[in-house]
């Protein structure tokens, strides 16, 4: 009896040593995956604030300069080459800003959408006004203190936020509570952005002014 019991210890002791060392691996694994996503997203608003970002909206205008018509496809499709050339973005999110873009030209085109004027904002939600990337209109010039918080994340996608990190006591309080939602997946065991809050669907395509 006591042997037995002496292997019910030891045994015990084992199972308990390899669910601490389980523990420890998957900790190491999401600080290891959430500071790859960190660097991830910090590229992409570096990339998106430079010079060789997409020109997110290329549009057409009528032959008096005055009225947007739609968008040059054919410029959209260097956009398209673009976002994979960087190695930045998934699969999914290109084909995500593709529609955005088909979507509001055609609405353009069959006036599904309010006359754009050229000088005037959009008539829709998608960069009205507002920079996509970054849901703002200025920033920090800080990307290099931009901090993400988890909400869920596994081996092969995740769900984070955003926001401004090492912000002195006297930065103003919306900097501080600002928060940007993206989604990451990976692509050949890549991290790659998958989704950002300022490129969603239905909310980019909406009507300007509409519900």
């Amino acid at each position: 009896m006591k042997i037995y019991g002496f292997l019910i210890l030891i045994c015990g002791l084992t199972f308990c040593n390899c669910n601490n060392e389980n523990k420890k691996s998957t900790t190491t694994d999401n600080t290891k995956d959430k500071e790859e996503i960190q660097n991830l997203i910090k590229q992409v608003l570096a990339w998106a604030d430079s010079k060789n970002c997409i020109e997110i909206l290329p549009v057409v205008t009528d032959s008096n300069d005055s009225i947007y018509l739609g968008f040059d496809l054919e410029k959209h499709k260097l956009n398209l080459n673009k976002l994979k050339s960087t190695g930045l973005f998934s699969t999914e999110f290109i084909e995500n800003y593709n529609q955005i873009i088909l979507t509001l030209d055609k609405g353009l085109k069959n006036s599904e959408y309010e006359q754009w004027l050229v000088g005037d904002l959009p008539t829709f939600i998608f960069a009205n006004d507002i920079n996509p990337w970054c849901l703002c209109q200025d920033n920090l010039d800080w990307w290099k203190n931009v901090e993400v918080k988890v909400i869920s994340l596994d081996n092969e996608k995740g769900e984070l936020e955003w926001f401004w990190g090492n912000l002195s006591n006297d930065t103003d309080s919306s900097w501080k509570e600002f928060k940007y939602r993206f989604r990451v997946a990976k692509e050949k065991n890549i991290w790659k952005i998958s989704y950002l809050e300022g490129f969603d669907f239905k909310e980019s395509t909406r009507k300007d002014g509409q519900l």
